[in-house]
């Protein structure tokens, strides 16, 4: 596959949440909102413009997608909703991406620990960037993007299982 035909999937863990409410309607705290912000713009000047946001449906999520979106302007499309992406593992997560349109080259998928991160450890292969690695081995912090460069069919997308798994390209938190 040549670099035009590559995909690129956008793995990211929602901002830093308020606590003291049922998990589900946690919203985001001012920190989480400046945060994923930053994340949106950092997307932009990298030129990781995704072309379909799935999100889980959780209150932090959808704020989190939703400055994410405003930084990215006219570019962001429309998030997708997701019931499945809210406290699922990472099979599940790799399940969600596998059923996403060979049409789509470029995915941003944001969700929860420990899924999103198990799922970002699982996918990536043993050829990724060694420093993008390593700042991910640090952990998944609120507001955690891990780049992916994919080389394969959505579908056939699972390192766990067979040789195709996707190269980490860029790594950031804020």
């Amino acid at each position: 596959m040549t670099e035009h035909d590559a995909k690129y999937l956008i793995l990211m863990r929602h901002a830093e949440a308020d606590w003291g409410m049922d998990d589900f309607n946690r919203p985001l705290t001012s920190r989480g909102h400046s945060q994923a912000q930053a994340a949106g713009q950092w997307l932009a000047e990298k030129g990781y413009i995704p072309e379909q946001i799935m999100s889980s449906s959780a209150l932090r999520t959808r704020q989190t997608t939703t400055w994410v979106s405003d930084a990215l302007g006219e570019q962001a499309p429309t998030a997708h909703l997701d019931e499945g992406l809210y406290e699922v593992s990472d099979s599940r997560i790799i399940a969600r991406i596998n059923g996403v349109s060979e049409d789509v080259r470029s995915l941003l998928v944001v969700s929860h620990l420990p899924g999103i991160y198990d799922a970002a450890l699982r996918l990536a292969t043993a050829d990724s960037e060694y420093q993008a690695m390593m700042d991910m081995s640090y952990g998944f912090v609120p507001s955690s993007i891990a780049v992916f460069r994919v080389d394969d069919l959505w579908a056939l997308l699972d390192n766990a299982r067979t040789d195709s798994g996707a190269r980490l390209i860029d790594f950031a938190s804020f």
